[in-house]
């Protein structure tokens, strides 16, 4: 099965952030994939395409235990325009990188509190991404509609 229709049936602590954050971005005009693989060994929790064509990555992190035993999270920072972090208000955030972004969420919402800082992407790198992302949306929906499809 192609790695990007990964869809789970029971929702975890951080994949339930993850529905909150997806709702959030999606009123701000992003359209928002879950557990996207840009490269092999990486999963983006969520990876958000922009009105602009902006990427954002968010990575959900529901407990300090969740956020300490990540240490992938900065080979994100090459796939996407700004990197935040998602996390509900009970979470300790002195923890998280300051020169990161933060969203407070719950399992319905969330709201950007601190903005991430801005490096965007080379346009090759931009490109194939985009590819990617419409790609792995498509395929998404796609077995959706038809499950027995087998992609």
């Amino acid at each position: 099965m192609d790695e990007c229709l990964s869809l789970s049936g029971n929702l975890q602590p951080g994949q339930r952030l993850a529905r909150g954050v997806a709702r959030h971005l999606s009123a701000l005009g992003f359209a928002p994939l879950e557990e996207f693989v840009p490269a092999r060994g990486l999963r983006m929790d969520i990876l958000a395409l922009g009105p602009k064509g902006e990427f954002w990555c968010v990575e959900c992190k529901s407990s300090r235990a969740d956020f300490t035993s990540d240490g992938k999270w900065q080979g994100y920072l090459e796939w996407c325009d700004r990197y935040f972090w998602a996390v509900d208000e009970a979470f300790p955030t002195d923890l998280l990188p300051e020169n990161t972004g933060l969203i407070i969420a719950d399992d319905y919402d969330g709201e950007v509190i601190r903005m991430a800082p801005e490096d965007k992407l080379a346009g090759a790198r931009r490109k194939a991404l985009m590819q990617k992302f419409a790609s792995c949306a498509t395929r998404r929906l796609h077995l959706m509609r038809d499950p027995s499809a087998g992609l």
